[in-house]
């Protein structure tokens, strides 16, 4: 997502810093190239003209011009003003979900169809219920297509939320004031409520999501959007944002390969704050939307707290500490080990989802690397783990010819992929051995810095 904008703005970021000096023509010539990697990413003309004309007036101001490296000030100009086109100016607050009213809160979402609202209903479910540690209820209003209410059925029942059924031949309104009617006598603090979407706006569309809203009154009504849809989803969001008073945007499909303009279009268009996006097809793929950090990203200088959060998440602290006083006891690195390690790296997203969080130079380097190909050898290599006795792992000297055979039949691989990975386990016990005793010790330390609960 945003990968051609990005490389477009990361060579605009290097010219800028080698700028000893900024003139009005070397500034418009950088501004020109901006404006037109923005236009070539589907970002609304509006928006363009907004954000190069504030860029503009900072780059020629005194402050720039007068610092001792204006390249860099500039290229913090362009930083600063795509947050703001994200929505930083809006304030920490606003783009967090509001719980202030009487239980149950209530949640409306709106969007066309095919936009991943029913999807997306259960993520934000799964997200209240683990991190906000919310009682949540979902119900679907969406009465013209079965399948819509079996999906967000089977999508709650899998992030362990609790769901209202409802049938097609009820009417919308009588469904939700059903549900909100079961929300208060079985105690849930959020109600969310997932409405029927077209393929195209309508007014029948219109008017019935109006009629959702004056019955429910509810805390927030977040719209939707694909952001593969670049203008159309912009025109979308202007349509909804008239019709209903929106409280947020919910972004999805950031992880697409589109130009993704909705990205950076939408706050501005609407006025109001991106709350999520959506990251991921999985269920814990939504999180809170920060234009500091999209803006980071965009710019080439990656997300490095997005990598520390992933680490958080999935790194087994427990199974760490657990191997650091294994190796530090003198016990060996086995395969038991070295697959534990492979899977802590699936659970951070894999390698592509690691390489998208790294800031354009260390992208760059690694560009050459096939990526895909080295995440397919790191699930071979699971399954040759996989494929050897309980013994053979806690013991991998007894893995010799014969065993290597059988173990490469029941993996599907050859022999020498075998061996291949017999190779890359001895050279991480050979680095294993190195952490013993004061090494160790110093790894522990700077581990206990980053990671949360470990003392």
């Amino acid at each position: 997502m945003l990968n051609n904008l990005t490389q477009r703005l990361s060579k605009v970021v290097k010219t800028m810093r080698g700028e000893a000096r900024l003139t009005e023509s070397n500034t418009a010539e950088m501004l020109r190239e901006v404006r037109v990697a923005l236009l070539e990413a589907d970002v609304a003309l509006p928006a363009v003209r907004e954000f190069i004309g504030r860029v503009k007036e900072k780059a020629l101001g005194e402050e720039v011009i007068g610092s001792l490296t204006p390249g860099q000030a500039l290229v913090g100009v362009v930083h600063d003003e795509l947050a703001k086109l994200m929505g930083s100016d809006i304030g920490i607050e606003a783009r967090q979900l509001s719980f202030a009213t009487q239980p149950p809160a209530i949640i409306l979402m709106a969007g066309l169809q095919g936009a991943g609202k029913t999807t997306t209903v259960g993520k934000l479910a799964k997200y209240l219920r683990e991190q906000k540690k919310k009682k949540v209820l979902t119900v679907s209003t969406d009465v013209y297509r079965p399948a819509a209410i079996g999906q967000l059925q089977t999508v709650t029942a899998q992030v362990g939320a609790d769901f209202f059924p409802s049938e097609t031949s009820e009417k919308p309104v009588a469904i939700a004031l059903a549900a909100l009617d079961h929300a208060k006598k079985h105690h849930h603090e959020v109600l969310i409520i997932d409405t029927a979407g077209r393929l195209g706006i309508d007014e029948a569309m219109m008017q019935e999501i109006s009629a959702l809203h004056a019955a429910l009154n509810p805390i927030e009504t977040l719209f939707v959007v694909d952001a593969m849809l670049g203008q159309d989803a912009v025109n979308t969001a202007k349509a909804f944002n008239d019709a209903l008073p929106l409280t947020g945007i919910v972004l999805t499909k950031l992880d697409g390969d589109s130009r993704g303009g909705a990205a950076l279009s939408v706050r501005h268009i609407t006025g109001k704050p991106i709350k999520f996006a959506g990251v991921a097809e999985k269920l814990d793929g939504l999180e809170p939307f920060d234009p500091e950090r999209m803006a980071n990203r965009i710019l080439g200088m990656g997300d490095i707290l997005a990598l520390v959060e992933e680490a958080r998440k999935g790194i087994d602290v427990a199974a760490a500490e657990d191997l650091a006083n294994k190796i530090k006891s003198g016990g060996k690195f086995d395969l038991n080990d070295f697959k534990a390690q492979l899977s802590q790296m699936k659970k951070m997203g894999g390698l592509s989802g690691l390489m998208d969080k790294l800031p354009a130079q260390l992208q760059q380097a690694a560009a050459g690397k096939n990526v895909d190909q080295a995440e397919k050898q790191i699930r071979r290599m699971e399954g040759i783990i996989n494929s050897m006795t309980q013994q053979e792992r806690s013991k991998p000297d007894l893995i010799k010819a014969s065993r290597k055979r059988r173990i490469a039949a029941g993996a599907g691989v050859q022999v020498q992929e075998v061996n291949r990975m017999l190779s890359q386990f001895d050279q991480m016990q050979s680095m294993m051995k190195k952490f013993k005793g004061a090494g160790m010790m110093k790894m522990m330390r700077g581990m206990k810095g980053m990671m949360p609960g470990m003392r």
